[in-house]
């Protein structure tokens, strides 16, 4: 069985890659996807096991509140357990800025999104000019 969201994400990042690459803008389509260079660098300890990583990292819902918070796992260090976040930037941004909503959440990170996009064309064709001819 295969989940239709993993399916899709990984035909969206070929289609990506292949256009970026084919395109000959390989460099300005890796400044769009800073959020999930940053996603992926922040998970490598849960992804290679370094640290336990659960099936589902997802944020969890709180059926009192409405909202969504921060997934956990616990850590036994020196005798000691530590609760920590789950490393994905969904569960940052709730950590750092609380417990939202479904909706505030999807806009909350495609703001992000979008602002990240915004810089790496600014950083491509601003600053970029003055140092390569484009």
């Amino acid at each position: 069985r295969a989940f239709v969201g993993d399916t899709y994400c990984y035909f969206a990042g070929m289609a990506f890659a292949v256009v970026g690459i084919h395109g000959h803008f390989s460099k300005t389509l890796l400044l769009f996807f800073v959020p999930q260079v940053a996603n992926f660098l922040w998970s490598v300890p849960q992804l290679f096991h370094l640290l336990p990583c659960p099936r589902h990292r997802l944020p969890q819902f709180d059926p009192a509140t409405g909202k969504l918070r921060a997934s956990t796992f616990t850590v036994r260090r020196g005798g000691q357990d530590r609760v920590m976040s789950n490393m994905t930037i969904i569960n940052v941004v709730l950590d750092l800025f609380g417990p939202m909503g479904e909706r505030e959440l999807c806009i909350f990170l495609l703001a992000l999104q979008a602002a990240c996009c915004a810089v790496g064309f600014y950083l491509r064709y601003g600053p970029a000019q003055k140092f390569f001819e484009v």
